[in-house]
């Protein structure tokens, strides 16, 4: 425990200021993020990959750690489960406020690679519902067979789209020849160009990686213990919390880094970006089960299995985006977004009816 027990207006304050302390230190954390990727020779490589993944997820790095150290299982749960929910959310956001050219953001972003990606988010999602059926005592070494299939799915699903980038067997590796026209990543590369012209020492680039980093997992924590506190004050679950209010602050950094991505014609990045992150966040739960020493999924409750297929439901509905690419906008909005940004309200609401 980081805080002591505080009034709920101080928990309410200290919830926001680490939430704006996400928000800063997770521009600087993506900007350094891909400088630090081309210094060490990652680029786009696995390494890169997987940096980024860790990068843009220190918050709920930080809330999985702290939930589990304190005996909080549902908050860390439901974190995961609701960040991918609430992640692919963030789509609509760069749909409506991102994107200024006047067709929809899947339309700009098609891509099979794209698809995949998608693809891979689901299978993580089934192997967690899978695993919420194995017994509690199934476990070893601190360790269930669970999780460490969801790692093994993710690996192997990275390896799996970073061929697709450049191997698919299709016409210009699956790109539609009026979708962005520079290749995905071009942002970030620029970035690093950027950085490396203004004279940015490498010893620079990893002091403001780390301080950034550092930043970011003592605010995640103070985020977890902050608003744990002012939800049982107004007596909001743990489940509902993680799944929401929780969620959408720990989701701030790919918002930020998702506009700026898409307001400078990187499509493709954005949407990988997310797709990229909501396959990486159920790995946390092998490190949740290694700090709590207990089997976390098949102690999942209903509420935890329901977030899981809504997230799963709104990433199909994104894939049936890029397949089928709505060319009109309404409200600024695709159709795709639409039915996503929908979907999500009915699902959240319906959450609230699930008995705790």
């Amino acid at each position: 425990m980081i805080l002591p027990h505080l009034p709920t207006w101080l928990s309410l304050v200290v919830f926001v200021v680490a939430a704006a302390a996400i928000w800063g230190a997770g521009i600087a954390l993506s900007d350094y993020t891909d400088v630090l990727s081309e210094r060490l020779g990652l680029g786009s490589a696995l390494g890169g990959l997987i940096l980024l993944a860790v990068a843009t997820n220190l918050p709920e790095i930080a809330i999985t750690v702290a939930a589990a150290s304190n005996g909080q299982i549902d908050v860390a749960v439901s974190n995961i489960l609701g960040g991918i929910a609430i992640q692919t959310v963030v789509l609509v956001a760069l749909d409506a406020f991102g994107v200024r050219e006047r067709r929809p953001l899947t339309y700009q972003a098609a891509s099979l690679a794209l698809v995949l990606e998608g693809a891979v988010v689901v299978a993580v999602l089934v192997a967690c519902v899978m695993g919420a059926q194995l017994p509690p005592d199934a476990i070893a070494f601190r360790l269930s067979p669970d999780v460490v299939g969801i790692a093994l799915i993710w690996v192997v699903g990275l390896i799996l789209t970073q061929k697709a980038g450049t191997a698919l067997p299709w016409q210009d590796n699956g790109n539609p020849p009026d979708a962005q026209p520079e290749r995905r990543g071009h942002s970030a590369r620029k970035r690093a160009a950027a950085a490396a012209s203004r004279g940015v020492s490498t010893t620079k680039v990893v002091v403001v990686f780390a301080a950034a980093a550092a930043i970011t997992l003592v605010a995640g924590a103070l985020l977890e213990e902050s608003g744990s506190q002012a939800a049982d004050s107004v007596g909001l679950s743990g489940v509902l919390f993680g799944a929401t209010v929780l969620a959408a602050a720990t989701s701030l950094p790919e918002l930020s880094t998702g506009l700026t991505a898409v307001r400078q014609g990187d499509y493709q990045l954005a949407f990988g970006d997310i797709f990229g992150g909501n396959a990486f966040l159920p790995v946390l739960f092998l490190v949740a089960t290694v700090i709590s020493g207990k089997a976390i999924l098949p102690n999942a409750h209903a509420s935890d299995l329901y977030l899981t297929a809504l997230a799963a439901l709104l990433t199909l509905i994104y894939m049936a985006g890029l397949l089928f690419r709505p060319a009109k906008e309404h409200a600024r909005l695709g159709i795709d977004s639409i039915a996503v940004l929908g979907v999500y309200i009915l699902g959240v609401a319906g959450l609230a009816l699930i008995p705790q």
